[in-house]
């Protein structure tokens, strides 16, 4: 059976290893792609202010779903 990592850690891409990601969004950024974007992302913020509100994003909720994940 596998060990489980305690903690999570993600690798970096390469892409933002050299700098390409932070690259793209300054430009986005400064063409105003993000602001005509911002209505398209409205509905997936609502819902995660009414998840944040009702607490699914608590310590103790956060630690239920791991110990979910882990026993699947």
């Amino acid at each position: 059976m596998p060990r489980r990592q305690v903690v999570y850690y993600r690798r970096p891409s390469l892409k933002t290893m050299l700098g390409i990601t932070k690259a793209k969004k300054r430009f986005n950024r400064a063409v105003g792609i993000t602001a005509l974007k911002r209505p398209f992302r409205a509905p997936g913020n609502f819902k995660r202010r009414i998840l944040s509100r009702v607490g699914y994003y608590s310590e103790p909720m956060k630690a239920f779903r791991a110990m979910q994940r882990m026993n699947k």
